[in-house]
């Protein structure tokens, strides 16, 4: 079984910049492989909280960054024309060296569609505006000159200079049939929801050779002092998660991490319960990453 790949999951919400850049830079000295941010034009269930654009944010993470890749859970195909991102995601590929990879995927907040009137919110609109738009995108990656017709999107010798540094990795999340298509057929990643760890084996062939990685929650125990009441946060806050929320010492959260290797999960995006402050990116690196064998 391969290490596991972690990267640090961040909503850009409640913070300011110089916190993200703080948390970015710790996660990086503490081994973490990536940085991801969500995508929304206002955040879920927090509509009156502030919060920072994804592409930008992202931007001036790699900026303030070395090594740390950057990415996103996910970008939302329908927010941005595919020749805008398909520019952003080059740009942000040479700005970074190399470090920015494209998760995208076709909305997990209809409502917000519609709120901001930016697109159709039906789901067969959705899935399959994204398809076109990865075909888009890869198209104008390759610099050729691009003429395409399909049912959402229209470009007539469209073309796009740089090329990327290099293949720019696609993670696409989901296990529907039209989502496993696109996996199988663009992803180099494909982010398995928890509820659907258990069918790995049976979607395992329709992912083609798109590699499995999932998002958890973690609350971590500092000692058993202190158990009782970091479960109770933990379970009031985000309980809704379910077996997404993993709570425990960091031996027993290496082995929840272990148990997901062992299934075929071969990245996680980790969430932390505390709003990630330095000690405790500092801890999960010295005690799970380090250790990972």
């Amino acid at each position: 079984m391969a290490s596991m790949d972690y990267w640090l999951f961040i909503p850009q919400m409640r913070f300011g910049i110089d916190d993200l850049v703080a948390r970015a830079r710790t996660a990086e000295a503490s081994g973490f492989s990536g940085v991801a941010l969500m995508d929304h034009l206002a955040p879920p269930m927090a509509e009156h909280q502030p919060m920072y654009e994804a592409i930008t944010t992202a931007t001036w993470l790699a900026a303030n960054t070395e090594t740390l890749s950057i990415g996103h859970l996910v970008l939302c195909d329908a927010m941005r024309h595919p020749a805008v991102l398909a520019k952003q995601a080059v740009t942000l590929d040479h700005a970074s060296g190399g470090r920015f990879e494209l998760g995208i995927g076709w909305g997990s907040v209809p409502a917000e569609l519609d709120t901001f009137g930016i697109a159709d919110s039906a789901a067969r609109e959705r899935v399959g505006r994204l398809a076109e738009s990865l075909e888009v995108m890869k198209a104008l990656w390759s610099g050729d000159v691009v003429s395409y017709e399909g049912e959402h999107l229209r470009l007539d010798g469209a073309q796009q200079l740089p090329v990327p540094t290099r293949d720019i990795p696609v993670l696409i999340g989901g296990t529907g049939p039209r989502t496993m298509a696109l996996v199988s057929r663009h992803a180099d990643w494909w982010n398995v929801p928890l509820s659907a760890i258990d069918r790995i084996p049976e979607l395992r062939p329709s992912a083609g050779e798109a590699r499995a990685s999932a998002q958890v929650m973690v609350a971590l125990v500092p000692d058993e002092a202190s158990r009782e009441e970091v479960t109770a946060l933990a379970t009031r806050r985000f309980g809704m998660y379910g077996a997404g929320l993993l709570i425990g010492t960091p031996p027993e959260i290496a082995q929840r991490c272990d148990e997901l290797g062992a299934r075929g999960i071969e990245r996680l995006y980790i969430w932390f319960a505390d709003f990630a402050p330095p000690e405790t990116l500092e801890r999960f690196g010295t005690e799970i990453i380090a250790t990972a064998t």
